[in-house]
């Protein structure tokens, strides 16, 4: 006899015809082989990174080149061109997810974002440049919940964190090289001639560097062949195997019954995230206008502390959170982002307003890698939480929240903080630092809140997954008794 709450059967939704026992679980695959397959895929999330990123080298360059006078028309095009885009196909992109082969779906994503980051190289107007980046936000929208879904399927759930927070690592990784990269190829291309290509025309020099970095994606695309579809665990698993495509009534159901952990999680998560954006976006600005240093400097300097410090700090994330789960923390991966956001306080808030370029990287090296702990146990959290074949849709929910509130908007918030509060308003004549105070110290504190309240409702919705798996799983002919 199995005992329900009133509660639990309030909101456990109706069974399903039960279907055909299930087979036994198949194994899982060698350890090794899985870490290959997270390889590959944090490779093309480094290409990813690259091309969504170099525009924040570019800043001054795309000012003069397209003739814009404010910070806030160049942030709509590093923010809302490309992320609103990349949101909101995220949803049929993460269905299709769900539905047909996740490495197809990658490549072909893969191959589409790459030409049209190329394209910006060939843009000659502010329109013909916004395009292109709605492509490349379109193109990487099939990516991550594709890449999460694989994952899922591919390691336990004790490893489940750690591998996904290694996945991630292509966040910095290619945030870094971009920087890097591309602080060295401004500086050799800008003393090049502009190029003349057939059908096309001139192509400035700084323009250059967005071909540099974005046709090499081309080449990683076979690489996504080179491993298996693998099976989609739970469909074969003893429990919760419902070997059928849930009605989108049914996910939406389900997405209200944990509605608390869902806000709290996405808009907790997606604060951290408008305060990294919104930073990183500006960072290299800051080091040149604030310090005078050149393209070549900050993005050697400033990529290498992403590649390196970003790096280290999400696999960080993802290691704490399953130290936390192996002692009996069933909201791990939600703690660790709320333990993250409170230790960057001291590193983050103050980078800003010292008064050195040596001084500000000293504090940015445990900024940065505080700020990447939680962005490796946020998408594991919605796996962890979510039935199978709400996965991907999940994931595209988080996607969306996570990149119009951090991607599209932190990058305007300090453009216009920047443009008409400490500029015009106050009359401060080195503005970027306070706006990048005021904006990542707002972000950071209402995270954190919410991540706090997030933490029981968290508990419960692990519950609740239980008892839903109980209920679509195959049952006995016996009927089951309520008490």
């Amino acid at each position: 006899m199995v005992a329900i709450s009133p509660e639990q059967r309030r909101e456990e939704p109706p069974s399903a015809e039960a279907p055909p026992a299930a087979p036994a679980e198949v194994p899982y695959p060698p350890l090794l082989y899985a870490w290959y397959v997270v390889g590959v895929l944090m490779v093309v999330y480094i290409f990813s990174f690259a091309d969504r990123q170099l525009m924040n080298l570019l800043v001054d360059d795309l000012k003069q080149g397209l003739s814009l006078e404010h910070d806030w028309q160049v942030s709509i095009l590093m923010g809302p061109m490309f992320a609103v885009f990349y949101a909101i196909f995220g949803f049929p992109l993460g269905w299709l997810a769900d539905v047909m082969s996740r490495r197809t779906l990658i490549a072909a994503g893969l191959a589409a974002w790459s030409l049209m980051a190329a394209g910006c190289g060939v843009a000659k107007n502010y329109f013909q440049m916004a395009l292109y980046r709605i492509g490349v936000g379109v193109g990487e929208a099939s990516l991550s919940p594709a890449a999460y879904s694989l994952i899922t399927d591919y390691f336990r759930r004790e490893r489940l964190a750690t591998a996904i927070s290694v996945y991630g690592t292509g966040i910095y990784i290619g945030s870094g090289l971009a920087l890097i990269v591309g602080g060295v190829a401004v500086a050799l291309v800008k003393e090049g001639p502009d190029w003349t290509l057939p059908l096309v025309g001139t192509i400035p020099a700084w323009q250059k560097v967005f071909i540099i970095v974005g046709l090499p994606g081309l080449l990683v695309v076979p690489l996504l062949y080179t491993f298996a579809e693998p099976v989609r665990r739970a469909l074969v698993s003893g429990r919760g195997a419902a070997a059928r495509q849930v009605p989108v009534g049914e996910v939406l159901r389900y997405f209200r019954a944990n509605g608390r952990t869902i806000l709290c999680h996405n808009f907790g998560f997606s604060l951290l995230s408008f305060s990294a954006y919104g930073s990183s976006a500006w960072i290299p600005a800051f080091f040149i206008r604030e310090y005078g240093w050149t393209q070549r400097q900050a993005g050697i300097w400033y990529g290498t502390i992403i590649a390196v410090s970003g790096t280290l700090g999400i696999a960080a994330g993802g290691y704490l959170a399953d130290w936390l789960a192996k002692r009996g923390y069933t909201d791990s991966k939600m703690r660790s982002g709320f333990i993250a956001s409170w230790i960057w306080a001291p590193f983050g808030m103050f980078y800003p307003l010292v008064p050195t370029a040596e001084l500000a990287i000293v504090f940015l090296i445990p900024s940065v890698f505080m700020a990447s702990m939680p962005f490796g146990v946020a998408p594991a959290a919605i796996q962890e939480m979510m039935p199978v074949r709400m996965r991907g849709q999940a994931s595209a929910l988080y996607l969306f929240v996570v990149n119009i509130v951090g991607l599209a908007i932190g990058p305007t918030a300090v453009a216009l903080a920047t443009d008409y509060i400490f500029r015009d308003g106050l009359g401060l004549e080195r503005p970027l630092r306070y706006s990048l105070f005021s904006v990542a110290t707002t972000a950071h504190l209402l995270a954190a809140i919410l991540l706090y309240l997030g933490l029981p409702s968290f508990k419960r919705s692990m519950d609740y997954l239980t008892v839903w798996q109980d209920a679509q799983a195959p049952k006995p002919s016996t009927a089951r008794t309520v008490s």
